[in-house]
């Protein structure tokens, strides 16, 4: 899996629209340094996901969250076009699939994912902190789909 993951992080780097420029205009060099930081960067929010228990993946109408704590790695794509975000999903990240909830205003009135393990006690306000479990709940209650449910699969 480790080739396969660096295999579409390198894919991705190189067609970045900077670093195809860079290489059309025969600046090679500046073009593989950039390449290798994108690398390094993308394998470190990989990393993070994997080690933090609360770490997310969300995909709604506005787009598509990596969401890891402080930072939050997005882009207006559905997950299936963000390399990142199918990559941690494939590395057992769980995904909160946004796009059935109807009730937008409920959605953005839940508390937020803990990811240094505090959580607030009920009752929960939109700036409240809440485990990614209990999190989980609140949203498939709204009609959100999960993958990856750490709820059943014990392993995260």
């Amino acid at each position: 899996m480790q080739t396969e993951v660096l295999r579409v992080l390198r894919a991705e780097a190189r067609s970045w629209w900077r670093h195809r420029e860079l290489r059309r205009s025969g600046d090679l060099d500046e073009a593989r340094k950039l390449e290798r930081q994108t690398i390094r960067r993308d394998v470190a929010y990989l990393r993070t996901a994997l080690n933090n228990a609360n770490a997310y993946v969300s995909c709604g109408g506005g787009g598509t969250i990596l969401h890891l704590g402080l930072t939050t790695v997005s882009l207006y794509a559905p997950v299936e076009r963000f390399p990142l975000a199918s990559l941690a999903i494939r590395l057992e990240t769980p995904l909160i699939d946004c796009r059935p909830v109807r009730d937008i205003i409920a959605f953005a009135n839940l508390p937020k994912v803990t990811m240094d393990g505090a959580v607030d006690p009920e009752p929960w306000t939109s700036s409240s902190r809440v485990s990614l479990r209990t999190y989980l709940d609140l949203v498939e209650r709204l009609g959100a789909r999960i993958i990856n449910d750490p709820r059943i699969n014990h392993a995260r």
